[in-house]
């Protein structure tokens, strides 16, 4: 299970929807500020023997950079001019003496070095191959830092792999409980419309177990399953509405099947609307994601993004894909992770009935002349007609939220939870209403 566009084949990232309506808080335009023609990738990995073994590798840019010159001394003393001959037989004297103290000075202190020499070398020089090892390995991980976050929660991290009759995959997973129970990307297990198969579980300490899917939610692109299992290690789980930009972050995964890969950078960016596409491309899945920089490739997908006291504030769930043309996209440093206080709610239905609610706001959006969310149909009944929300009305904030566009809205509402009172303003006259969200079966 790796991280792949939506596409059901993996093979092409996904090509852009036209434009259409969205109901009950499923919005139907990419992301804000992102070029219609660059599609974000799921990464979700497929299996090494569906990938072509004829795909062209890109040709390596060698730089050869200038061979250094020897270096020369600059020029060296030079002698000066010979003085006159001395004119008495006593100066001559004097000054022979001189020089033959000086050729007895050189002798001896050569015969000193060559003796000092012979005592001091035995004929093998010491080299660092020669030397010891320690006792042990001198590094220590300090309190918050990357190596002490890997040591924690390394033992947590599952391989997922899947194997269906039309191919496979592989992905990642975090241990929710000792017995066996792991949360997921729904496209992992989904094995991107592939149907279902063998499902196995890779845990750190050797260990495989096969695994049952317990419950999936595809708007939310999250799933439980168990593995026939006990003795593990369950994560901590964080918060992630008060985390900051620019907080230091740690991901763990199986990116292209490598598990217990650990990578660090930072949150990039917070309520990111990212459609990171459904079931074989024919539902969208619109996530309120944390952006980061560090590295989540292709089979990071459901492996945790960590905070630095090794709590998880994430599922990684999609990366970015500057083109349309790649087998398998790599990171670019814009990858995303749908937030733990969503994942944490949907896990816990997942687990408890199979199944998971979707916050709502009951309405049908598109895409209006100006940015916002254009209203064109409201649920009869439902949190919107109870509000004052009327068909036409353009959406342009929740709370303190901007809504750029229908997707912007429909991670706005999903970022709550059914039962949270927000604040919406209509573009017409800025008239704010106040809503209260309720939960739909997804």
């Amino acid at each position: 299970m790796t991280d792949h566009t939506p596409d059901s084949s993996g093979a092409q990232p996904e090509e852009p929807k036209p434009q259409a309506s969205s109901a009950a808080g499923a919005g139907d335009t990419p992301p804000a500020g992102v070029p219609p023609q660059q599609p974000y990738q799921q990464p979700y990995q497929q299996s090494p023997y569906q990938q072509s073994t004829e795909q062209q590798q890109p040709p390596h840019s060698t730089q050869q950079f200038p061979q250094s010159q020897p270096w020369s001394a600059g020029g060296g003393y030079t002698a000066a001019a010979p003085m006159g001959h001395p004119r008495n037989r006593r100066g001559g004297l004097i000054a022979g003496a001189v020089g033959l103290a000086l050729v007895a000075g050189l002798v001896g202190g050569g015969v000193g070095g060559f003796v000092g020499y012979q005592l001091g070398d035995d004929g093998s020089g010491i080299t660092s191959l020669n030397q010891p090892p320690p006792a042990r390995s001198a590094s220590t991980a300090p309190q918050g830092s990357v190596q002490q976050v890997a040591d924690k929660l390394l033992p947590s991290v599952v391989q997922l792999q899947l194997v269906t009759s039309r191919g496979g995959g592989e992905g990642s997973g975090i241990v929710l409980s000792s017995d066996g129970y792991i949360l997921t990307n729904n496209h992992v297990v989904d094995g991107e419309g592939q149907g279902t198969g063998r499902l196995t579980a890779l845990f750190h300490d050797n260990r495989s177990a096969p695994v049952q899917v317990i419950g999936t939610d595809p708007k939310s692109d999250l799933a439980v399953v168990k593995a026939d299992i006990t003795g593990l290690t369950p994560v901590e789980l964080g918060r992630s509405d008060d985390l900051p930009v620019g907080a230091p972050v740690v991901a763990i995964g199986s990116p292209f099947g490598l598990s217990g890969t650990v990578t660090s950078g930072i949150i990039s960016a917070k309520d990111r609307p990212v459609r990171a596409g459904g079931e074989s491309g024919s539902e969208d899945t619109v996530l309120n994601a944390l952006q980061t920089d560090a590295a989540i490739n292709p089979g990071n997908s459901g492996g945790p993004l960590v905070d630095m006291d090794g709590r998880v504030v994430g599922i990684n769930s999609a990366i970015y894909s500057p083109g349309s043309g790649q087998q398998q996209a790599g990171s670019v440093g814009l990858g995303f992770a749908i937030p733990i206080d969503q994942a944490r709610r949907i896990a816990t239905e997942l687990k408890d009935t199979g199944s998971a609610t979707q916050t709502t706001l009951g309405v049908t959006i598109g895409a209006g002349q100006q940015p916002g969310a254009l209203v064109r149909d409201v649920v009869p009944g439902g949190p919107a007609e109870q509000a004052g929300i009327r068909p036409g009305d353009l959406i342009t904030m929740v709370d303190d939220r901007a809504i750029q566009d229908p997707d912007s809205l429909v991670a706005a509402v999903r970022s709550h939870a059914p039962g949270d009172r927000v604040r919406i303003t209509i573009a017409d006259g800025n008239r704010t209403v106040d809503a209260t969200l309720i939960g739909q079966q997804g």
